[in-house]
């Protein structure tokens, strides 16, 4: 690594030229190949199933997915430490080469859902690593913009994957959409292993493997997931409260553990355990974008294509303000994250009432309005992401960085699911599905935005403790 350099010098343009422009191309690039391969997936999720039938499994290529990709997240570090970080990431994107080989030739529903595991398990692990790399790859002073580079690639994923997407469905070959990520895996793979340094293995410092938890972590998600599927309003809450038991029962067993899955002052009150709360609750907080587009076409009459590209503005947010946050001094990163839940719960707030309005607001002010909105809801987490992950990994114990690194993946991805599914939940309990159609989805709007709203606000005081910079 070159000589310190500091935060004064570190610009964007020392981290994206020359070794360092090549490094973040392989990390950000693996973030991406996994987020837009979502969305491409999600786009042409339904000329899959009238090719291969299914459609009872539908839910279930995004359910086995994610729980894939929480387990793959989670091991992320512990490869790093038994094969090097360069052995870590090309591991990984064999098993997502693999997994993309068996949906490509799937002749039907149980090879695709095994297909589909496969390349969540690979792209956790990906996702994950890009994190723990930039620690060792990178001067301390880079770490918040490579931090904001990769946030960034949710972003980019919303606005791409769904048009590359849309362009195999139009074509009517859904197969050729997995076979167009291989060469994209091997220039990726041909980078990482030319130019990705080979960081020293660690084995004699892995842990080991926390089967048990992993197992309890997929149950958890399972069941949120699962109570999102059914329109039974008592099996939903049942489903919930399950996995929430499920998740404490984690909690209670990982703070005992040696191989934990969280750092070792995550579970007592602390800066750490303040920067995992905002995280979370600013990601649960964004997953209300599931149902932006159908409102926005039921209520708002817009069509399927309109409607992608307003929910991509929020997308666009999150990528603004993580590259625009990003790199900036402290005093900025404390606002930022201060700043951040407020944003978001104003603008869900906004949203509440701007979506439920069938007219007046798809044109002039009022559309100008509504786009304002999603942009905010996205930059209120983007604007704090950064900043979030640079002091969640200030505040790691000593000897626990990578964990600290591996977790943060394995914290997003668990919010996203119990956001998704509280989401329908309550969707589900406001109306969207009985009366249904354009009066359920009336009804729907406002308890949605406006309970996501309070729980966005609900992260305000954790993220006035994560802004304090202090020593623990």
């Amino acid at each position: 690594m070159s000589a310190a350099v500091s935060s004064v010098t570190a610009s964007w343009s020392g981290l994206l030229s020359g070794r360092n422009g090549v490094r973040s191309l392989a990390l950000a690039g693996g973030t991406a190949l996994h987020a837009i391969n979502i969305y491409v997936v999600t786009t042409i999720m339904p000329s899959i199933v009238a090719d291969i039938g299914g459609l009872a499994y539908y839910a279930w290529n995004t359910t086995l997915f994610v729980i894939a990709s929480i387990i793959g997240a989670t091991l992320a570090a512990r490869l790093a430490d038994r094969w090097g970080g360069r052995g870590a990431y090309l591991l990984a994107l064999a098993v997502f080469s693999l997994g993309s080989l068996v949906c490509a030739v799937a002749p039907s529903m149980p090879w695709m859902l095994a297909g589909r595991s496969l390349q969540g398990l690979g792209g956790g692990v990906l996702v994950s690593l890009a994190y723990v790399l930039i620690r060792q790859v990178f001067e301390p002073a880079y770490w918040s913009r490579a931090m904001g580079l990769v946030s960034a690639m949710w972003g980019v994923a919303t606005l791409s994957g769904p048009a590359i997407g849309g362009l195999f469905a139009q074509a009517g070959d859904w197969r050729a959409a997995f076979w167009a990520l291989f060469p994209a895996v091997i220039v990726l793979a041909l980078v990482v292993w030319l130019w990705l340094p080979s960081t020293e293995r660690n084995a004699a410092s892995a842990t080991g493997i926390p089967g048990g938890r992993l197992a309890l972590l997929a149950l958890s998600v399972l069941a949120i997931s699962l109570a999102s599927l059914t329109t039974s309003r008592g099996l939903q809450a049942l489903g919930v409260g399950l996995g929430l038991l499920l998740a404490a029962w984690i909690v209670r067993w990982d703070r005992r553990a040696t191989d934990r899955l969280l750092p070792s002052n995550a579970y007592r009150p602390s800066r750490l355990l303040a920067i995992y709360l905002a995280m979370s609750l600013l990601v649960i907080g964004s997953t209300v974008e599931i149902f932006v587009p159908y409102f926005l076409q039921v209520i708002h009459g817009y069509s399927p294509l309109m409607a992608g590209f307003l929910t991509a503005v929020m997308a666009g947010g999150w990528s603004f303000g993580s590259v625009l946050s990003a790199g900036r001094s402290e005093s900025f990163a404390a606002r930022a994250i201060r700043t951040g839940p407020l944003l978001m719960a104003l603008s869900l707030a906004c949203l509440a009432w701007l979506l439920r309005q069938a007219q007046g607001f798809d044109h002039g002010a009022g559309f100008a309005l509504m786009c304002f909105a999603l942009v905010g809801v996205g930059l209120g987490i983007g604007m704090a992401w950064p900043h979030l992950l640079t002091a969640l990994l200030a505040s790691a114990p000593a000897g626990e960085g990578s964990l600290a690194s591996s977790s943060i993946s394995t914290v997003q991805l668990y919010a996203m699911s119990v956001g998704a599914a509280l989401a329908g939940l309550i969707a589900n309990a406001a109306g969207l599905s009985d009366p249904g159609g354009l009066e359920g989805a009336r009804h729907a709007v406002p308890w949605v935005f406006g309970s996501f709203a309070v729980l966005a606000a609900l992260g305000l005081p954790a993220a006035r403790r994560a802004a304090i910079a202090t020593t623990e």
